[in-house]
């Protein structure tokens, strides 16, 4: 049994979660807002900042400046369907994208938006503890007793995991329904 990958696996969901939960916003305009939006160009979907230039030239606006002024319709149609309920506007290769105010209709969405970017997380997790699992399964030159510790121990690291993810969530939904 690998702990230190399972242990380092399980950190980058956590640290994915972390990113996806700065781009929600909870108030103010922020570059990382649109870091979840994904736009297909080329062929291929890539994220937006491999696409555009992202900018807060005030703190209720956001702006984007599409390098390629082909893909600015493609670009505003990502960010429109992205989940995070803004309404972009396109003028040539730029995008704006006015930050809308936070009303409670809002506030409650952006909780649903935040509860399933940790269940996500969780989901990874859990599969990251079956991969552990299988391994455990798997290798012959583990007695029983020795399986059923490292089980207990991949449990026990998968519900620390889960934990912090539980703690984030709660703190972002606080974030999120305080005014």
């Amino acid at each position: 049994m690998d702990e230190a990958d399972l242990t380092r696996r399980m950190e980058g969901a956590v640290d994915n979660l972390k990113s996806e939960f700065s781009g929600l916003r909870t108030g103010r305009a922020s570059v990382s807002m649109l870091d979840p939006v994904v736009v297909d160009v080329y062929g291929a979907k890539m994220p937006l900042n491999q696409v555009a230039t992202v900018s807060v030239p005030e703190s209720r606006l956001l702006t984007v400046s599409v390098w390629d002024a082909g893909n600015a319709q493609a670009v505003e149609k990502s960010i429109r369907e992205s989940g995070l309920g803004l309404n972009p506007q396109t003028e040539g290769a730029m995008i704006r994208v006015p930050i809308p105010e936070l009303n409670e209709e809002r506030r409650k969405e952006l909780t649903k938006v935040a509860g399933q970017y940790a269940e996500s997380s969780r989901v990874s997790i859990r599969n990251i503890r079956r991969d552990g699992m299988d391994d455990i399964k798997k290798n012959a030159d583990y007695s029983e007793d020795d399986k059923k510790r490292f089980s207990d121990e991949v449990q026990k690291m998968t519900d620390g995991f889960i934990k912090r993810v539980d703690d984030m969530l709660v703190d972002k939904e606080k974030d999120i329904m305080t005014v």
